[in-house]
């Protein structure tokens, strides 16, 4: 699973560059605050396995009001730091690698 380059960021973390990219809209779940925001990241130069992290707030663009905090690229960087220590390789194709970030998210009601 490629990400697109459409609306992908780029970032550096410890010299190799990364790609990463947040839906701009919510899915369903997202939108009603019932699962956590999350976003995908991929190494930028040799694409293997995507980093798939779930994060402990809601979406942004959530359509209840939820307040919730954005996903900056300090964020990014520690979860591709941590994924890195989890096993994740990713210039090795492979399936996604998960990295779960939610605990506490408490979904609405």
């Amino acid at each position: 699973m490629a990400l697109g380059r459409k609306g992908a960021r780029s970032i550096v973390v410890d010299g190799t560059a990364y790609r990463w990219r947040l839906r701009r809209r919510p899915t369903y779940f997202q939108g009603l605050a019932w699962s956590p925001c999350t976003f995908a990241v991929e190494h930028a130069d040799a694409p293997g396995t995507t980093l798939v992290v779930t994060t402990d707030q809601p979406h942004l663009n959530n359509w209840i009001g939820r307040e919730a905090e954005p996903v900056l690229p300090s964020h990014v960087a520690q979860a591709i730091q941590r994924a890195l220590r989890e096993g994740w390789t990713p210039t090795i194709p492979g399936s996604p690698f998960h990295l779960d970030l939610s605990a506490g998210f408490i979904p609405s009601p």
